[in-house]
This record gives structure tokens, sequence and C-alpha cells, in this order.
């Protein structure tokens, strides 16, 4: 087993169990939060295939933009009326532990200097490239970013709608 093949299986458990999380959730907010490490993994793959520049744009566009967008929609409509405190006696030790584990591999790589090679199949020139994937994405794909920006506004549009008719109709 490789190096390459066993990060991908790390983020490929990452990436369904997020995606699992983000379905399985009664929680909106925590739905949302799944969502951003889904889109985070996302960001990693891309990494790991050798396309900085989308996965610099996965996390600022997807991880960040969208999901900030998400998450004041799903805070405008007030989904989330929590009548009580969740106790969660798992969640602390989870945390002490996974805390501890990423203090000793920090520790660790410092200690020994290791410093790992990845090594990637080079990038398209299509995806490489800010300058020729702005220029396909304004050509050849012109109209599905279109139609994604116009969804977008409908969504956001419907929600604030909804969120109207609802206070009118707690007003009465």
């Amino acid at each position: 087993m490789t190096l390459n093949l066993l990060l991908f299986l790390a983020l490929a458990v990452i990436a369904i169990a997020s995606a699992a999380g983000l379905i399985m959730s009664r929680n909106t907010v925590y739905s949302a939060l799944f969502l951003i490490i889904n889109f985070l993994t996302v960001a990693v793959f891309y990494l790991v295939m050798g396309a900085p520049f989308i996965a610099l744009a996965q996390i600022t566009v997807y991880a960040g933009a969208i999901m900030v967008l998400f998450l004041f929609v799903i805070m405008m409509l007030g989904a989330e009326k929590p009548n009580e405190i969740e106790r969660m006696k798992w969640q602390r030790p989870l945390a002490i532990v996974l805390s501890g584990a990423i203090l000793l591999e920090g520790v660790y790589a410092l200690i020994t200097r290791v410093a790992v090679n990845v090594t990637t199949s080079p990038a398209t020139e299509a995806l490489s490239d800010p300058k020729t994937l702005g220029i396909s994405l304004y050509t050849k794909y012109s109209l599905p970013f279109e139609i994604t920006s116009v969804i977008l506004l409908v969504a956001a549009i419907g929600a604030v709608i909804l969120t109207n008719k609802s206070r009118k109709e707690a007003g009465k």
C-alpha cells in the first residue's frame, strides 16, 4: 500500500462519514457543519490530485461563502429553537482523546522533522492554470455557471419570502 492510497482511503472514509452525518442529522445546523467537513475533504482530494487552484476555490466558494449563506438562511428561518440543552456525555472524553492525538502527532512531526512527500499526478492544463480555467469556465461552461447562479439567487429569495410569510402569520 502506498501513501497515496492510504491518504485516499482516509479521505474517502471522512467524506462518506460526513455525508452520512449530513443526511442523518436531525439538527439543521449540525447538517450544515457536516457539509462543511465534506467540502473541506473534497478540497483535500483536489490538492492530492494536483489542482491547488480548484482546491482553494472549493474552500473559498463552497466551504466559505455558500455555507455562510446556508447558515444565515437556517438562522433566519429559525428552524432550530432549542428547548433544552442536549447533554452528550461522550463528547467531552472524545474531544480530549482527539485533541491529545493531534497534539502527539504535532509534537512527533516537530521532533522528527519528517517530511512526507506525496507524489501526485500533474494536473491537466485546464485545471492547473487559473487563466485557462477562467477561459474554460466563461466560454465552454458559461451556461451551467449562469444557471447555478440563478438557482442560488432563487433559493435566497425563496427563503426571504418564506420567512416574511411566517412572520406575518405569527403577527396576526
